[in-house]
């Protein structure tokens, strides 16, 4: 791994990594809650670059080697069960402006964004907020903010509320039964390349209360709805019929809020990026940024 730290919203250090040549178009890779950018695999990554990007990932703040939060005591399991945190570290607000932040400090005027999860929800906010930054959005198994839409199943938040685990082995334990649950029904897992992945993440160092600080945050941001009708960029809505964590309706309703968005659906897609999805998360994702830089182009602002 080739990472870089970038000083970038008031003070907030983000881990980053790029692949490819600069020259080419930038596509920037905002991962989900909890979760770092080692998420977005090499290999993805690569593929991307292939099809003619300069791919940047990178942590979110509160996760992985990026700036910690830990002065700022996380919601308690009351106060994210009943929606109602009361002490927030930061706002979603606050982490899209890391994204430009980073775009900013790397020198590009403006990006492909690809949002998975939490980092769907950071790309809207991005998209909204920075609309001169963002040449295309694809929005992957994330949702809108309102609470009639898009909500986990009964079975699946608990699971984001546990202790942390004591050991490098409990922590891959732990995401294997996660992924068990949240997970691809409809395509195969690799089950020692996700503990490979967790063993990487452990290494990079976890944290339950980053991930439960990042949560209130999306608590607290209530429903997105005004925000995405404001986006401008052509945008793609991708998500997985099978999706638990996230449900469908979510990527529905992100794909009737964000003007001229389309909704592609993948069967038998949970709440990750199976591999066996990749050929059409990819042609999707760079289908959807060919439709942005056409958009940008002299004949077609002229037109």
């Amino acid at each position: 791994m080739n990472e870089q730290l970038a000083t970038v919203n008031e003070g907030v250090e983000l881990c980053y990594e790029t692949f490819g040549d600069p020259a080419d178009p930038a596509m920037l890779l905002i991962m989900g809650l909890g979760t770092q950018m080692v998420a977005w695999s090499d290999d993805f990554c690569e593929e991307l670059v292939r099809r003619g990007y300069f791919v940047i990932r990178f942590d979110n703040r509160d996760v992985g080697r990026s700036t910690r939060f830990d002065h700022v005591p996380p919601p308690s399991r009351r106060e994210i069960l009943t929606r109602r945190p009361k002490r927030l570290a930061y706002s979603l607000a606050d982490m899209a402006d890391d994204a430009a932040g980073l775009l900013d400090a790397l020198g590009i005027e403006k990006a492909h964004v690809v949002g998975a999860s939490m980092g769907g929800m950071v790309g809207q906010m991005l998209a909204a907020r920075h609309p001169d930054r963002v040449l295309s959005f694809a929005s992957i198994m994330s949702a809108t903010g309102s609470r009639w839409s898009g909500q986990p199943g009964m079975r699946v938040m608990p699971m984001f509320m546990l202790a942390p685990p004591d050991s490098k082995e409990a922590y891959m334990d732990r995401i294997e039964r996660l992924f068990a649950v949240v997970g691809s029904p409809g395509f195969e897992t690799n089950t020692e390349e996700l503990r490979e992945l967790a063993a990487v993440s452990y290494d990079r160092g976890v944290s339950s209360e980053g991930l439960a600080r990042q949560l209130g945050a999306i608590l607290a941001c209530g429903s997105r709805v005004k925000d995405l009708k404001r986006i401008k960029a052509p945008t793609v809505v991708i998500h997985g019929t099978k999706d638990r964590l996230v449900k469908p309706s979510g990527g529905k309703a992100t794909a009737r809020a964000i003007p001229g968005a389309k909704l592609v659906k993948i069967e038998g897609m949970g709440h990750d990026l199976p591999r066996g999805a990749w050929p059409q998360l990819l042609e999707a994702i760079t289908q959807n940024a060919e439709r942005g830089a056409r958009a940008t182009t002299p004949a077609a602002a002229a037109g």
